[in-house]
């Protein structure tokens, strides 16, 4: 108890998230759960493979081996299972995945940096004031985020939105509430991996855990009392997860990697990519609603770290390079991810996405012998896979060189719409900003038709 002599008035915001962290014994709020689940959420999920940086759609899921030398780049197409829907020369084992896979080649938008391209993407809602910089942050939810609150707690409290290792960035659940943030999974390939927060700390027992959160609840009033802004919105409920989350077993199992046969780990690529892909499986498999693998090489390879291939003579930065080194780990990870899906029977529940925020320029960059391409939003592609959508397809065509959409020209908003009907959440439902302004999840866009 604190005894009023003692108090010397307002504390520092650091001394009292501080303070929370004793009392849940040495467990940081923010690290614990960043998420919430769901009572009763129907059993679909979305994988999304997030290749930030802006992969090439010529060097990936678009290939223009008519066009002229200067736009065609380096590689060759080859064919899929399916007569039209050829890939880079790079990607075989997902060629031979063709018929359980559909290609969208038609996205478009008009934001040419990173953070502003990855926030439409992500959210649906265009950047107010483009940000050249690419160190803006959304001013909405991304769509995990909007998954957690419309499918709810969960009562093993396996969080609803997942990023492995962790999720964008740039997108914050404004005033969805700090409860919707994406749970940071860490990296599944690290020796030894656990999960980060799924237990408690050295020494304390299960009867000192919850005296401690009784003596957090006490400070429910202050931390209301310090903000009164709402920047901590959603805490106490994030807190209330989190404790749900600890002291179920059951969800630490759906994380342990452990329990998958070693030929099956083998086969999806014992790498970051690979075993994240593995993991999103199980995740979705356990009923998680929104996983994201954040497809950044890891700190081990500061060179290609992103899809990023501008031409850069000084790191040595190439397209060619880079997408060989990309392709070896991607190529495996997510064909054995499609095939694992499907041979589990899990194909209508599980919907597969691997995409960027934008595409590259078609015609290619040169300096000091290195290949490049620039950032190009005006025409970008997406493979899509199971949801128990229409396979074995092309959607939409850019022109022959891959400049913009010559045939169905469709939106982020469109592919957005689509996942919100695999998630069974109506685009149109709106929410209050804290203005109390109401603002649809979806300011537009409609389900691809060819696919639904």
């Amino acid at each position: 108890m604190i005894h009023p002599a003692r108090c010397n008035g307002p504390i520092s915001r650091r001394s009292f998230m501080r303070v929370g962290t004793l009392a849940l014994g040495g467990l940081s709020l923010p690290q614990l759960l960043q998420a919430r689940g769901s009572f009763a959420s129907p059993p679909t999920s979305v994988i999304l493979f997030w290749m930030w940086g802006g992969p090439s759609h010529l060097e990936t899921f678009d290939p223009k081996p008519n066009a002229p030398s200067e736009y065609r780049g380096p590689f060759r197409p080859i064919r899929t299972t399916v007569p039209g829907l050829d890939v880079c020369e790079l990607f075989p084992q997902i060629a031979r995945q063709g018929r359980r896979l559909s290609l969208v080649r038609s996205l478009h938008h008009t934001m040419s940096a990173h953070n502003d391209g990855s926030i439409e993407v992500l959210t649906g809602k265009t950047p107010a004031v483009p940000d050249p910089t690419s160190t803006a942050r959304s001013e909405h939810p991304d769509f995990g985020m909007i998954a957690s609150r419309m499918r709810g707690l969960r009562p093993d409290g396996l969080p609803q939105y997942i990023g492995i290792p962790h999720p964008p960035f740039m997108t914050r659940p404004v005033y969805l509430g700090l409860d919707h943030q994406g749970f940071r999974a860490g990296n599944p390939a690290d020796p030894g991996y656990a999960p980060p927060n799924l237990g408690l700390s050295s020494g304390v027992t299960a009867s000192q855990f919850n005296t401690r959160r009784g003596l957090l609840a006490r400070f429910d009033q202050l931390r209301r009392d310090l903000d009164s802004q709402g920047r901590l919105e959603g805490s106490d409920r994030l807190r209330d997860a989190a404790f749900q989350l600890l002291l179920n077993p059951r969800v630490a199992q759906a994380f342990d990697l452990r329990q998958e046969p070693g030929h099956l780990r083998d086969r999806y690529g014992r790498h970051l990519w690979g075993q994240s892909c593995l993991l999103a499986r199980r995740l979705a498999e356990a009923g998680a609603g929104v996983i994201t693998i954040d497809a950044l090489a890891p700190a081990s390879r500061p060179i290609y770290f992103s899809w990023d291939d501008h031409a850069n003579a000084q790191p040595g930065w190439d397209l060619a390079e880079g997408m060989r080194w990309r392709a070896e780990h991607m190529d495996p990870a997510i064909s054995a991810l499609i095939e694992d899906v499907y041979e589990r029977g899990l194909d209508r529940n599980i919907l597969i996405l691997a995409l960027g925020e934008f595409g590259r320029t078609p015609r290619l960059t040169h300096n000091s012998g290195r290949l490049g391409r620039d950032h190009w939003p005006q025409a970008m592609c997406a493979l899509v896979s199971g949801g128990g959508l229409r396979m074995g397809q092309v959607v939409g065509a850019t022109n022959s060189r891959g400049e913009f959409p010559m045939e169905r020209p469709l939106t982020p908003q469109d592919l957005l719409a689509t996942v919100y009907r695999h998630l069974g959440i109506n685009p149109r439902h709106e929410f209050h900003d804290f203005t109390g302004r109401p603002l649809p999840i979806l300011p537009g866009g409609d389900a691809i038709r060819e696919l639904v």
